[in-house]
């Protein structure tokens, strides 16, 4: 490597000497003044300098960085090179395939197959595939980890093999918890020493929530899991040098107001700004009350907000939670000397340069909730009630059965008489007992996520709630389907040895399994009973889950609103079972004494929530829990492992085939065309999210989904969720576009994944599923486009959102904006991403869907940013105007060049081995 800085040193740490690159070796060079850098720069600066070789990253790239100059955009280019690979099994288990699927073309280019393998460390954690079926009994964790294995047997067995079969990969089993705290708790070292030189822990992950991590001052954040693969083979990251939003926290939280809250808001606060493609860093006085916990679930929801990571930098409070999990004290010790030996300590009193300044008093936090649809949609517990009486008023629009002045007042406080159909109730009879459901009734109640399940405090505050309202003879309404599905099974170790999870065990709340559940879309069923009285009387019913999702059609799909809440909310909402609530002046329930008990009766102290962690939660319960977490449990280790350093694909397998991305892959990439004759799609709105554009749960009956599984003799109980078939290309192709409350603006007053398909015959247009037009098309020879509004893709980097575009026939989507990671992943799988011109959209063309398109200036090459010229001409009417093309650096150039990033490190592999 290249030393143009003389940066390369060493230092002692205890009793041996690392080496390490000396950010301060650019201050004497007086290349830029390093020190007021926003620290996630520095750990950029840092990976250049280790890497310089002047071909991939030159000197005038660490120049660059280090001059950055904060009020400009800087259109220059770098390579990173993340240390290391985290993936969750829905993404994972078609990342395993890609590369299976890769040594299969390596070998049919006459090449070792073998030779494909990750070359920078990769950790896949299980934790995406347990459904809460069963809950609300002691048997709910034991049934729903059986009904797991026997559901993904098939994928649990080819994640075996390649744990095997590829050097550098390792495969926590089901079970163990949710993929972002395993890595906070255990794999995330902060500082990493390889070949004896010590530097910064950075990493991409396979989910969006990767940057749970940036609480723990690691680098890092979510990414496709076809970009996650080129990483895993060696490939750099290019990356544009990002604007740097810094965020000033001040003060300190005041009681009653937990770390949900605080994020909710931060979040609120962020959307508004616009920080996409931002990386935001945390700075001041207030992050010193806040706890390693607490950082990691604002770090969290930086998808949420918009940001590519939200960093906390290193301090006391990061050695201190390091040594309280389990790390090693010699580890603890390398992590203090570096960071404080190279300007990665962070110094709450020295002024950094920014793009741009937010600032937050912590005292003006307020309990919270966000919904009914999107992260970002705060809403004071103190107007939820009213928000609720909008939202569903909203939803149900002209089905209100009311005019707008009865809906204005009932919005408004005006009484508790519902006006029109908003008072409709359908009685219900379950095992439960009998009932009455009425819209704003609460049906799935869940302490779920990542987000929260991270955090002692809130999880802790939950079970003492539970505590005193079990005390006083509150029990949760016999309509809520309530869960416990913690990120980690030390959570489990504290909340027992408080004693308090008997307490949540007796409203309903017992364990349902470790991993994401309820805020994927793996909340289970409903009773029948329940589905049939929301489909007869057209309710609006909600969950409430301490996640960090709640888009429409993700959690359940009869559930319409869907809202984020702390842990402790989650349970006073199952105790209430409504959200037609003023929790301020209106009571839970009745207690054993005939008296109301209110929310206020209830709430813990922060005393009592600090005395209860301080007696249960110990170091110990994470050194034993993560000492065997490799192991697994008796049915992980029973399955069989396949042999082979190639995959024997199974053409009858409805779990894992072969996929086709390199079926026609050739030793050199066919020129660039324009796209001519084609048809559009799909016509879509703004905030668009890949649950819209490939769904992770549940597989609706008489969708083309499940007519293909009816075809291969599945039985409709074990359909599973689509995000347990995406390791079956066949599945998830015709899954994408199926999201049940998709609306394509093609056509009006229908939702679900539905189209105008225009034969090439000239007869008359029909309706039909989107993957059936699109094979229609495919027959017909017609390329397809998708048009859409503004943030398209956003929400979590799901990888088959791109590819399920792909293998459905679209070789561009038009959008007014892009989330940073799907658009990634539709340069990955070679789907141009085109931007209209800011002010214009599909309304101002007058686009209709009804046009043949042609977008020129493709053929003979693309740029970054180059404007192509769309025609878009239907009869009786020509329309033309400039997009532009997303693709933002020259490394995206030539992943376009060549079909996608796979395609294109698979010839660069190829070519080297034959070099």
């Amino acid at each position: 490597m290249t030393n143009s800085f003389g940066s390369k040193a060493q230092i002692a740490v205890g009793n041996h000497k690392v080496g390490l690159y000396r950010l301060d070796a650019l201050v004497k060079s007086k290349v830029g003044d390093v020190e007021t850098l926003p620290y996630s720069l520095r750990i950029l600066l840092e990976n250049l300098l280790r890497h310089e070789d002047n071909k991939t990253v030159r000197a005038a790239d660490v120049q660059a960085v280090a001059g950055w100059n904060p009020k400009q955009r800087v259109e220059h280019e770098v390579q990173l090179r993340p240390a290391r690979v985290l993936m969750q099994d829905f993404t994972g288990v078609p990342a395993v395939c890609d590369l299976a699927a890769m040594r299969d073309a390596f070998v049919k280019l006459g090449l070792p197959g073998n030779a494909i393998n990750p070359l920078n460390a990769a950790d896949l954690v299980i934790d995406h595939s347990v459904q809460i079926d069963e809950y609300g009994t002691n048997l709910a964790f034991r049934h729903n980890v059986e009904l797991e294995y026997q559901r993904n047997r098939e994928r649990y067995l080819f994640l075996r093999w390649g744990q095997q079969a590829f050097a550098n990969m390792k495969v926590v089993p089901p079970g163990t918890g949710i993929c972002h705290q395993v890595n906070l708790e255990y794999l995330a070292k902060v500082v990493w020493t390889q070949d004896g030189v010590a530097y910064p822990d950075s990493l991409v992950g396979t989910d969006s929530h990767t940057t749970m991590v940036n609480g723990l001052g690691v680098f890092g954040w979510g990414v496709g899991g076809i970009e996650a693969e080129a990483v895993m083979l060696g490939q750099p990251m290019a990356m544009l040098i990002p604007e740097v939003i810094g965020f000033e926290l001040r003060g300190a939280l005041p009681p009653g107001a937990t770390a949900t809250d605080l994020v909710l808001t931060v979040t609120e606060m962020l959307r508004k700004k616009g920080v996409v493609d931002k990386f935001v860093e945390f700075f001041g006085a207030g992050i010193g009350s806040l706890s390693l916990p607490d950082r990691a679930t604002i770090a969290n929801m930086a998808p949420e907000y918009g940001a590519t990571m939200g960093f906390f930098p290193v301090d006391s409070e990061t050695l201190n939670y390091l040594r309280f999990t389990g790390r090693p004290d010699e580890h603890v010790q390398l992590v203090e000397r570096y960071c404080k030996e190279n300007l990665l300590w962070h110094e709450p009193t020295k002024p950094l340069r920014f793009s741009d300044q937010l600032s937050l008093d912590l005292g003006t936090v307020v309990p919270s909730i966000a919904g009914p649809a999107r992260p970002q949609d705060r809403v004071p517990l103190t107007t939820s009630r009213r928000a609720w009486r909008r939202a569903v008023a909203g939803i149900l629009g002209e089905k209100c059965g009311a005019d707008t002045a009865a809906l204005d007042a009932w919005s408004n406080e005006g009484g508790h008489a519902a006006p029109g159909n908003l008072a409709v109730t359908k009685d219900v009879s379950t095992d439960k007992g009998k009932f009455a459901l009425g819209h704003g009734s609460v049906v799935i109640a869940a302490i779920t996520s990542c987000t929260n399940t991270s955090n002692p405090s809130v999880l802790m505050a939950a079970g003492l709630l539970a505590r005193k309202a079990a005390a006083k003879g509150l029990t949760s309404k016999p309509w809520v389907k309530t869960s416990l599905a913690p990120g980690s099974q030390v959570v489990t170790d504290y909340l027992t040895a408080a004693g308090v999870m008997a307490d949540l065990e007796k409203l309903g709340f017992y364990l349902a399994g470790y991993g994401c559940t309820t805020c994927i879309g793996n909340s289970g069923p409903l009773h029948d009973a329940v589905v049939e009285a929301v489909k007869d009387a057209n309710l609006v019913v909600c969950s409430v889950l301490s996640g960090n999702r709640n888009f429409e059609g993700r959690v359940n799909p009869s559930v319409r609103a869907n809202y984020l809440a702390s842990p402790p909310l989650v349970v006073a909402y199952a105790l209430a079972g409504t959200m037609n609530i003023d929790l301020a002046s209106e009571p839970l329930g009745t207690g054993s004494d005939g008296k109301p008990v209110f929310l206020k009766d209830v709430w813990p102290t922060p005393d009592e929530v600090a005395t209860a962690m301080r007696g249960a939660i110990r170091r110990e319960q994470f050194v034993e829990r993560y000492a065997h977490v490799l192991d697994g449990d008796a049915d992980w280790r029973a399955l069989q492992i396949p042999a082979g350093d190639t995959f024997a694909w199974d053409d009858k397998s409805t779990y894992i085939r072969k996929p086709s991305f390199f079926d026609e892959l050739g030793p050199t990439p066919k020129p660039l065309a324009d796209i001519g004759g084609a048809r559009v799609l799909a016509i879509l709105g703004d905030s668009v999210t890949t649950d819209h554009i490939s769904p992770a749960g549940n597989i609706a009956k008489d969708s083309p989904a499940a007519r293909y599984l009816d075809s291969h003799g599945v039985k409709r109980p074990d359909y599973n969720q689509y995000g347990a078939r995406r390791g079956n290309h066949e599945v998830m192709v015709r899954g994408t576009f199926a999201n049940i409350r998709l609306k394509n603006l093609m056509l009006a007053g229908v939702e679900g994944g539905y189209t105008k398909y225009v034969p090439k015959t000239g007869a008359a247009a029909e309706q039909l599923a989107i993957y059936d037009a699109a094979m229609r098309y495919a027959q017909d020879g017609v390329p397809l486009v998708v048009i859409a509004g503004e943030q398209y893709g956003t929400g979590s980097s799901r990888d088959w959102a791109a590819k399920g575009t792909l293998l459905l026939g679209v070789r561009a989507v038009i959008a007014k904006s892009f989330e940073r990671i799907h658009r990634s992943n539709l340069i990955g799988m070679g789907v141009l991403p085109l931007q209209f011109i800011p002010g214009e959209d599909a309304k101002s063309h007058g686009l209709t869907g009804d046009e043949l398109i042609t977008i020129e200036g493709i053929a003979g090459g693309v740029a970054p940013k180059k404007r192509l010229t769309v025609h878009a001409s239907s009869p009786g009417s020509e329309k033309k105007f400039e997009v532009i093309a997303r693709i933002d650096s020259p490394q995206e150039v030539e992943y376009v060049v060549h079909g996608g990033i796979l395609q294109y490190v698979l010839r660069q592999r190829a070519a080297a081995l034959k070099a």
